[in-house]
């Protein structure tokens, strides 16, 4: 049988008819002129409306009748019926990737990864879903990595150095298993007291390697198949009990212009830019006036760019650094093309860091990958606006 689909426009047809009909005044004027005519005239009329009426109503079968359906394949051809909802998406809880299925909180690893000139070009980063890049002695920035450790591969991470107390604290919220070459006697002794997963290469020299065409210490690297065999031999309990960022959908807005963000951290070499690509609605790495690229070619890019201002101390001759992570400061939220001045919070090591716009709502983030630099001050940013 044929199946009648009716559109706008038939509806709009049936919705008049049925106020026509439904007029009484205007059925008064129509018999009144009806019967001003004969009888014979009478006959007439009424035959030829008779045979209008067939007629429309033969016309609108075949319209329905020949009208294709709406197509019913969805995008990867499997067939559904018209009448059956769309299936839930779900959020992948660190990427804010969209998923048919939903995704249950993954292992976190946390890998402690140099940024000195001598470890360029690095291995890995590219495939991090969250970065933080935070100055060490000599004002050298070093970058906390964070992977998915259930369904992300990365083959070579690094090169790998020593921790600091602060990535300590970020490293504690995820409950991550935190990977690293030695560190600072405050670093350990916080990784020994708060109950870090601890993964130093110094007792774990089976999940690392040492890399011949690089000199130490600027030759250590891992990856998440190493990561997850230590995960393995280990068996320590991972809780996954780490809380949630909220992601919303891309939302450039063509009007504005991007942003281009400068971080200065010491000197010409470590100076970082982020540059916005209205295309692909991203922002590229630059440092040291070059495109930020791994050994393999890839480039460093991200959905979200962040800048946290909080306090930063020298605080011995070497110069070493203490950095306040827990509390609140101002931030800067860069995505969409859009700079969104707001407050950083984190209450304490095992909260999560989370980021509030200037009417106290929390950010939502693009989905993808989001890296955040830690400054001490305005001074050591510069936000210039992008040429049309």
């Amino acid at each position: 049988m044929p199946r009648f689909l009716y559109s706008e426009t038939d509806v709009t047809i049936l919705l008049l008819m049925s106020n026509i009909l439904t007029n009484h005044s205007f059925f008064s004027r129509i018999r009144e002129w009806f019967f001003s005519f004969s009888k014979q005239t009478k006959y007439s009329i009424a035959a030829i409306a008779g045979i209008g009426i067939v007629l429309c109503g033969v016309a609108f079968f075949f319209m329905q009748k020949n009208r294709p359906l709406p197509s019913t394949k969805q995008e990867f051809g499997s067939v559904i019926s018209p009448q059956t909802m769309s299936p839930p998406l779900y959020h992948h809880p660190l990427t804010g990737e969209i998923f048919e299925q939903e995704v249950s909180a993954p292992v976190v690893f946390g890998v402690m990864v140099e940024n000195s000139a001598d470890s360029w070009p690095q291995s890995g980063l590219d495939g991090a879903f969250l970065v933080i890049e935070a100055p060490v002695e000599a004002g050298i920035p070093r970058f906390l990595a964070f992977y998915d450790g259930a369904n992300v591969s990365v083959k070579k991470i690094g090169p790998v150095r020593s921790a600091r107390p602060y990535y300590v604290d970020w490293v504690q919220e995820f409950e991550a298993l935190y990977a690293h070459v030695g560190g600072s006697d405050a670093a350990l002794n916080l990784i020994s007291s708060n109950g870090t997963h601890d993964l130093n290469e110094f007792w774990n020299g089976q999940f690392f390697w040492r890399s011949s065409d690089r000199k130490a210490p600027h030759n250590t690297y891992t990856s998440t198949e190493r990561l997850q065999q230590a995960l393995e031999q280990k068996k320590q309990t991972f809780k996954t009990e780490y809380s949630f960022w909220n992601f919303k959908d891309d939302a450039p807005n063509p009007t504005e212009k991007g942003k281009s963000i400068i971080v200065d951290f010491s000197s010409p070499l470590y100076r970082v830019v982020w540059n916005y690509d209205e295309e692909k609605n991203m922002y590229a790495r630059l440092q040291a006036g070059h495109i930020h690229s791994m050994q393999d070619g890839k480039v460093i890019e991200a959905n979200n760019v962040v800048i946290v201002v909080t306090s930063v101390e020298i605080i011995d001759a070497v110069g070493r650094r203490k950095i306040q992570t827990i509390g609140e400061g101002d931030a800067f939220i860069f995505q969409d093309g859009r700079e969104i001045k707001g407050t950083w919070r984190k209450s304490s090591a095992k909260d999560r860091l989370r980021f509030y716009d200037e009417s106290e709502t929390e950010i939502q983030w693009n989905a993808g990958k989001t890296w955040i630099e830690v400054v001490p001050s305005l001074d050591s940013i510069i936000f210039e606006n992008t040429s049309s």
